[in-house]
């Protein structure tokens, strides 16, 4: 019986803190580490871009997961279930139909048996990077992390290993600046076509997987029929978002964040990058060494990232380009 009782609070234990979290986050309240940074625009006047980042000319990005199976591309999990995408019919033809096959089950079959963290960061070094990010969770939300909140994490299933705990070993070993890419943030909307069914043919108007409520940690609840931009509106995902990428920060300590779209959910985003300045802060003697970057001109109040471009223009604030 004691055994049963653990494990059923474990089950729970998620759902009670995002609970909790969500109630404070209404109040106006998040759990952001004290320290000089308040989650302003204002207050983050007061960044200074550590050293390391404006030397550190080159770095090499991990953008691997699950997706990485079926080698259709990094939007696999979205693209297979729309039906007039290619993907679709690949995933027809080699796992069947998403109503029957869909990416949860695509998702133990990334194993990462060949996988050497060690021997790719000792190259990633003599190639000249100077830091290194692995990616924590694509638009999948499926986190390559050991995560205690939520059960759709690379050492639970698929690997079985803790890839970013690992990739940030080799990257110490190795005397590189270890960074983490989240793309979280759009998962929301991103997944929606999971909750989706064939217009036409014999599956027509069969749910794929991603309706059955039994999945939801996985593909999320439905939106609303306003909700379909990049970031979503929905309060509770962006509570959970925060609660996420704390957890990824508070027991990795990345050097670098990166969000993959513009600074997330206004006051929610700005509570996490306080937390992540003040943590690092409080961890280094006063001393801020760590950057966040994002899509999003700042001011110098972040880093602002530009993805498979450059500015157009000489700007007074380091800032990175990112490609594939």
């Amino acid at each position: 019986m004691k055994k049963a009782f653990q494990s059923r609070r474990l089950v729970f234990l998620p759902l009670l803190f995002v609970t909790f979290v969500t109630i404070t986050a209404q109040k106006g309240k998040l759990p952001v580490a004290e320290g000089p940074f308040q989650a302003a625009d204002e207050s983050f006047q007061k960044f200074q871009c550590p050293e390391w980042f404006r030397d550190a000319k080159f770095g090499i990005w991990s953008h691997w997961g699950p997706q990485a199976v079926p080698r259709q591309g990094d939007w696999y999990a979205r693209r297979m279930y729309q039906e007039k995408d290619p993907a679709y019919k690949y995933h027809l033809e080699h796992y069947g139909h998403p109503s029957e096959f869909g990416y949860k089950d695509i998702i133990p079959l990334w194993k990462a048996e060949r996988w050497d963290p060690e021997k790719l960061m000792a190259l990633y070094k003599k190639a000249g990077a100077k830091y290194f990010v692995s990616m924590g969770s694509h638009h999948d939300n499926f986190f390559l992390w050991d995560s205690r909140i939520h059960k759709w994490n690379a050492v639970n299933m698929g690997p079985k290993k803790d890839v970013v705990g690992l990739w940030k070993a080799a990257a110490q070993k190795q005397g590189l600046k270890f960074g983490v890419s989240e793309h979280l943030g759009a998962s929301f909307t991103w997944f929606q076509a999971a909750h989706g069914s064939d217009s036409q043919g014999d599956k027509k108007g069969v749910p794929y997987d991603g309706a059955d409520p039994r999945f939801s940690d996985l593909y999320h609840a439905p939106t609303m029929p306003d909700d379909k931009a990049w970031l979503t509106n929905n309060l509770v995902f962006q509570i959970e978002w925060f609660s996420s990428i704390k957890e990824l920060i508070d027991n990795y300590h990345p050097d670098l964040l990166y969000s993959d779209s513009a600074m997330p959910f206004e006051d929610v985003g700005r509570s996490l990058i306080a937390h992540y300045y003040n943590q690092d802060i409080a961890a280094n003697n006063g001393t801020l060494n760590v950057v966040y970057t994002c899509k999003q001109e700042s001011g110098g109040k972040w880093i602002q990232d530009v993805e498979r471009g450059v500015l157009d223009t000489v700007s007074p604030y380091p800032w990175q380009t990112d490609t594939s």
